[in-house]
């Protein structure tokens, strides 16, 4: 049996494929409780400092795999009730919600279709790089659901702003690889087969910085988006740099950068 999620560590980078490439990797239910069982083990895990996702085949993401959903709803003899509707959203949702809270930052490689979930995916990561082939959309409002699911009227208005984000969910609209460049959408738009090289100058970056800064850095970005005010914001940086600047990773930063070579930190 196929594996419907890859996970491919190398020298603290986790590359994760979405796995279902016949499906345009679609989320079915083991392709979800994948999904939720690796980004919870996260927030405990020192091994992994960036995590890499992408998908396998022709798309990133092609959203919530409707026609194994509709198939197992005509084998039941009643429709599913409230709480039981609610509980299949929430394992969903909870995706994105593990996304935000592990303190490994995530990468996107979006190519192909993102949609509906696999938008959501791609919008709960911290940063997005498009293939030419990228197509986006919050398919949600096509098909007789409200057009905000999985986050996504959350992480849009943040990212391109309250016009270009109410128009997206209000239409269910694609957009195209360009037009997210030039809204602020995604990071850079590549050639699909130059995806996987593309994000390798972020990750090293990444893998330049102290591990705890690193962590600490994704969690304070996090909380100064829903600040209410720069008071709340400012009290959260100076934590975290008297937290960083007791560690033995600011000893060897300091004598990194003196030295002019690059610092070797301790993974921990």
């Amino acid at each position: 049996m196929t594996e419907v999620l890859l996970v491919d560590h190398a020298d603290g980078v986790d590359w994760v494929t979405l796995n279902r490439p016949d499906s345009l990797n679609a989320l079915d239910p083991e392709l979800i409780d994948a999904l939720n069982a690796y980004f919870g083990q996260l927030q405990r895990n020192r091994d992994t400092r960036v995590v890499v996702l992408k998908g396998a085949g022709r798309a990133f993401c092609a959203g919530l795999d409707l026609k194994q959903a509709m198939a197992r709803r005509g084998e039941r003899q009643e429709p599913p009730g409230v709480t039981e509707s609610l509980d299949s959203q929430r394992r969903i949702a909870d995706i994105v919600m593990l996304m935000r809270r592990c303190p490994q930052p995530i990468i996107a490689l979006v190519h192909g279709a993102a949609a509906g979930g696999g938008f959501a995916l791609a919008l709960a990561s911290d940063i997005r790089i498009a293939g030419r082939s990228a197509r986006m959309n919050c398919a949600f409002i096509k098909l007789g659901l409200g057009g905000c699911d999985i986050g996504t009227s959350y992480f849009l208005p943040r990212l391109v702003g309250v016009s270009v984000a109410s128009e997206l969910i209000l239409t269910g609209r694609f957009i195209e690889a360009e037009r997210a460049l030039m809204t602020g959408l995604v990071s850079e738009l590549v050639e699909d087969d130059q995806l996987e090289a593309a994000a390798q100058p972020y990750v090293d970056a990444m893998l330049a910085a102290s591990p705890v800064g690193l962590r600490l850095s994704k969690e304070c970005l996090n909380m100064a988006v829903d600040a209410g005010s720069i008071e709340s914001v400012i009290a959260m940086e100076d934590r975290n740099q008297v937290l960083c600047s007791r560690s033995e990773d600011f000893d060897e930063g300091i004598s990194a950068f003196l030295e002019k070579r690059k610092p070797v930190y301790v993974r921990r």
